[in-house]
């Protein structure tokens, strides 16, 4: 099972993991990321992938 997990204090508030995938995070009131599923599964789990290949601060991790 793949779980995410991000590093808020990296976070630049790009969105790139909000536009990539809505379904799996958010942002906070300050333009931070928020992880709405930490265990994503099928199509979500392959869009947080994606994410996190495009964040642009590299403050998202996925763990196998």
């Amino acid at each position: 099972m793949t779980r995410i997990s991000v590093d808020t204090d990296k976070c630049i508030g790009a969105a790139q993991c909000v536009l990539t995938a809505p379904e799996v995070f958010d942002q906070d009131d300050d333009g931070f990321v928020e992880l709405l599923q930490e265990e994503p599964e099928g199509p979500e789990e392959r869009s947080a992938r994606m994410a996190r290949s495009v964040c642009p601060a590299q403050a998202i991790t996925v763990h196998e």
